[in-house]
């Protein structure tokens, strides 16, 4: 039984999928170690270091189910040691010839650290899996809603207008920049780790560094060239990328939470007939979903701020920071997946109230084209002496001027044929920098894998 709130039977579902608790779950990681002993004991034998038949037996053996885990938890604990239990556990269900074989020259941050690069990449390829076809929602909407007029809004007030596919364009890019790292990063995070004591594996003399090359490939991971025991960037920028995805995550969340409240109006995240979004005032429809994409980002950023802390670490191994992270990234880890489920279920079923959208950029009469006005009014003035003129006008405490170019034409400074040209809603070049966005992301995607390899 879970003993944490994110662990338990009703509330396991909003830090996490079921898809990445397949990774981190007790009986699978223990599993991925076993798997990391065979390929160890596979490599050793291909050269020489280990019997055959005793590899052999080892990937014959080494099934988390097989093995006895009150044991595995007890020697742990009997031990202080983090790998022994498992290795006893091990042990105890080979044959005599094949058990010193167990764990050869090997140490417990060789096989966790290799856990941790195995961990990056199932759990990369299901980032870039949902990045991807959230993308693609994006594109879509931006394209539909190319031309679709709303307010823009700068400091949490009203501005000059914009259009919807504009907002969603820019969050379709910054989507896109994380597909990028995740590309870049890839051959920098997927690496092994084999360095015994000190990282030299003296151990193994002058097979080291070929063992550690056939121990790779077994595992599908690049050879890191040199040992990592203490350089723990790796760990700390794949964080770091889960953090910036997160954010952009809450980015859009906060968006869609302020423009659904009901005096604005202009988004609505899906709801089912069964969302009950206050007890004691049934009138409401909470934000759930906006709502938690900001609470999974901050926690994701305080994880990754704790995997940062541990790139600080000292000589050739420091377990302050290393034994963080086996807390940190996978809570990281299942955070991010249900950041980008959430909100691809907050995307896919997005109301977009279009005519809402114009009332609200209608309802401030011209003031809102208040940059277009001015951009009319420094040809006739100057771009200085208009803008004095201007907040002259609409100084806050003055009045309450709802037609800009009623005080303009008063004034004599404008005329009906100006109120004509400045008042047309010019959102600039917005729908140019959409379609720019929507053709380069569609390039890319017809060029990159759909799955991360």
């Amino acid at each position: 039984m879970g003993t944490r709130l994110s662990d338990s039977e009703q509330y396991a579902h909003l830090w996490g999928t079921p898809e990445l608790a397949l990774i981190f779950e007790e009986r699978a990681r223990l599993q991925t170690w076993l798997d990391i002993l065979t390929a160890l004991a596979v490599a050793q034998a291909r050269l020489g270091i280990i019997p055959a038949e005793a590899a052999t037996q080892i990937a014959h053996h080494a099934r988390a189910q097989g093995l006895d885990l009150d044991f595995v938890g007890s020697e742990t604990r009997r031990t202080s040691h983090s790998m022994l239990g498992l290795i006893n556990g091990l042990q105890k269900v080979l044959p005599d010839e094949a058990r010193e074989y167990v764990y050869y020259g090997a140490t417990v941050q060789d096989i966790t650290d290799t856990w941790f690069a195995l961990v990056m990449r199932d759990v990369g390829a299901v980032m870039w899996r949902d990045l991807r076809t959230i993308e693609d929602t994006l594109l879509v909407m931006a394209v539909e809603h190319r031309d679709t007029l709303m307010p823009g809004r700068t400091h949490g007030q009203p501005g000059s207008p914009i259009t919807f596919g504009f907002k969603v364009a820019s969050w379709a890019d910054e989507v896109r920049r994380h597909l990028q790292r995740l590309s870049e990063g890839r051959s920098r995070w997927l690496v092994g780790q084999l360095g015994g004591a000190v990282g030299t594996l003296g151990f193994f003399a002058s097979q080291g560094v070929d063992l550690r090359a056939e121990f790779c490939l077994e595992l599908g991971l690049a050879d890191p060239t040199i040992s990592w025991l203490s350089s723990r960037d790796r760990i700390a920028e794949f964080s770091a990328v889960q953090a910036m995805v997160c954010g952009t995550m809450a980015r859009i969340g906060n968006e869609v939470y302020e423009l659904q409240r009901p005096e604005i109006g202009e988004l609505r995240e899906p709801t089912t007939t069964d969302t009950v979004g206050s007890i004691t005032m049934p009138h409401k429809r909470n934000p759930e979903g906006s709502e938690h994409l900001d609470t999974l980002a901050r926690l994701v950023r305080a994880h990754t701020q704790v995997l940062t802390e541990g790139t600080v670490v000292g000589h050739e191994r420091d377990g302050r920071g290393w034994k963080a992270e086996w807390v940190a990234l996978p809570e990281a880890c299942l955070l991010t997946g249900v950041a980008l489920r959430l909100a691809l279920r907050l995307l896919s079923g997005l109301v977009v109230n279009v005519e809402t959208m114009r009332t609200n950029l209608n309802r401030y009469g011209d003031q809102l084209a208040s940059e277009q006005i001015l951009a009319g009014l420094t040809q006739k003035l100057g771009k200085h002496a208009a803008q004095r003129l201007m907040h002259e006008i609409l100084a806050p405490g003055t009045r309450d001027v709802h037609g800009v170019l009623d005080a303009l034409v008063t004034k004599g400074v404008a005329s009906e044929k100006d109120r004509e040209a400045w008042t047309t809603w010019e959102v600039g070049d917005a729908g140019r920098m959409v379609d720019e966005v929507v053709a380069r992301a569609r390039l890319a995607r017809s060029l990159e894998p759909e799955a991360w390899t």
